[in-house]
């Protein structure tokens, strides 16, 4: 579905503590580029007051203004999946929506995190042991990542959440789908394979503008060892640069948010975007 240039692709972004994405600027620009009458809004929970119950009421609104689509970001990636119509193949398999296309009242599902993590991981990091590695977050970024660290050649990796059932229940979907070896872990459990693995990957909110702090005590890494962050604003997190001191290489957010963008404005247009464009948008911003 191709806007005329005078119509106007209306997206949103749903999710709590979002004033600080670039979702926006990189989505706007990008349709301007393109001839489009391009908006995107911030649809911020807190700043709107409202409770996660109002998830599908949220929805409901977003269908009935003719919004074309809207991205999903925490704390509604795994949410937001029953009040859909439709998943796509990628979506159903991870469990988790980052982007909904809106057509004819009907909304499906897709992820993009998934593709996006694993194309900024390539191009971040490039040939990096990737053999074993420690996830920590299993929430709705985790599922993606997880099936993405297992794309890109990952054959075991476990998975720590202060919620173990969420952790427990992540790396059982994994195992049935791949060949990869999983294991479930708590935070007090990270300690005894932190040092073991190649890398390790920080997929939960901690680290963000709104959640600040440390996911784990970044002393419990080796000189050796890559991490990755999902959060970007701030563009470098406290776990990166304490990572970064220890002679880590890191790889910060910002990359996968660029590339999960990059296919979301090709699943709400129809346009193939210029990938290299949003990243010089992001990178203006950030």
């Amino acid at each position: 579905m191709v806007s005329d240039g005078t119509t106007t692709v209306r997206i949103g972004l749903l999710g709590r503590g979002i004033g600080s994405s670039l979702s926006p600027v990189m989505h706007e620009t990008e349709g301007r580029r393109h001839g489009l009458a391009y908006r995107y809004d911030l649809i911020d929970f807190d700043r709107l007051g409202l409770l996660d119950e109002d998830l599908e009421a949220v929805l409901d609104g977003a269908r009935a203004r003719n919004y074309w689509g809207l991205n999903v970001t925490y704390p509604f990636k795994q949410a937001i999946v029953p009040i859909l119509d439709d998943l796509a193949p990628e979506a159903d398999a991870i469990g988790a929506v980052n982007t909904v296309v809106l057509r004819e009242g009907a909304c499906m599902g897709h992820n993009t995190d998934c593709w996006g993590f694993a194309q900024s991981m390539r191009t971040g990091l490039g040939a990096v042991q990737l053999d074993h590695v420690v996830q920590v977050g299993a929430g709705g970024a985790g599922a993606a990542i997880a099936h993405a660290l297992v794309q890109l050649g990952t054959m075991s990796i476990d998975i720590v959440d202060a919620d173990l059932g969420r952790a427990e229940a992540l790396a059982a979907q994994v195992a049935r789908t791949t060949s990869a070896r999983t294991q479930a872990l708590t935070p007090d459990q990270l300690s005894e394979v932190i040092g073991l693995a190649a890398g390790v990957v920080n997929a939960t909110p901690v680290g963000m503008e709104k959640h600040p702090g440390l996911p784990f005590d970044p002393a419990l890494l080796r000189r050796r060892q890559w991490v990755a962050d999902l959060v970007y604003f701030p563009r470098e997190t406290e776990l990166l640069r304490r990572a970064a001191a220890i002679g880590c290489r890191t790889l910060p957010g910002g990359g996968m948010a660029i590339y999960q963008a990059v296919r979301a404005f090709r699943l709400f247009t129809g346009i193939e975007p210029d990938s290299t464009a949003m990243g010089k948008t992001f990178a203006a911003y950030a």
